[in-house]
C-alpha cells in the first residue's frame, strides 16, 4: 500500500508542467501515456499482488493534487487501486507523518520531501521491520476504510 498526503511533489516535473499548459491524457490513446511504472503495476497485479494507493487529500485541492487526479486513470488502468481521503474525514486518525509504501507486512519505505516538494535527503528509507510495517499497516488500513474509490471521488 502506498500513502501520498502532500498537497504537492517535484512542482518542476515536466509532465506537471504540461498538464499546466494544457496537456491532458486521451485515455483512448493508450500508448500515449502508458510508461515503464505501469508496466510494473501491471506485472505485479497480473500476479495476484493488490496495489493500492491512498490519497489523503486538502480540499479544494491543489493543482498539483488536480493533476494527479486527472491522471490516476492510468494507474487504474494498470491494476491499481486508488483512493481519495479528504483531510476533513481524516481528523480523528494519526496517520504517519512521512508518505511511503507498506509491502509483504516487513517492508516499510518512508520518502522524504522538502517544504517545496522535491526530494531531500535521504530521499528513502528502507526498513526491514515486521513491527513497524504493522503500525503502518494499521494507520493506513483505517485510513483506507473512509477513503473514497477513485470512481466514485469528485474533487471539491
Amino acid at each position: 500500500m502506498h500513502l501520498e498526503m502532500r498537497d504537492s511533489y517535484m512542482r518542476d516535473d515536466p509532465e506537471f508542467v504540461r498538464w499546466q499548459d494544457g496537456h491532458r491524457y486521451d485515455p483512448a490513446d493508450r500508448a500515449s501515456w502508458w510508461r515503464s511504472w505501469l508496466d510494473v503495476v501491471a506485472e505485479t497485479t497480473g500476479r495476484g499482488v493488490v496495489m493500492r494507493r491512498l490519497r489523503v487529500v486538502s480540499e479544494p485541492l491543489s493543482d498539483y493534487v488536480r493533476y494527479e487526479y486527472d491522471g490516476t486513470f492510468t494507474n487504474v488502468a494498470a491494476g491499481e487501486d486508488v483512493r481519495w481521503l479528504p483531510r476533513s474525514r481524516a481528523r480523528d486518525l494519526l496517520l504517519p507523518a512521512l508518505d511511503g509504501w507498506v509491502m509483504d507486512e516487513e517492508v516499510v519505505i518512508l520518502h522524504h520531501f522538502s517544504g517545496e516538494g522535491q526530494w531531500a535527503g535521504p530521499r528513502m528509507e528502507v526498513h526491514h521491520d515486521p513491527e513497524l510495517a504493522v503500525q503502518y499497516a494499521s494507520a493506513y488500513e483505517a485510513a483506507w476504510e473512509r477513503a473514497v474509490p477513485h470512481a466514485e471521488y469528485r474533487p471539491a
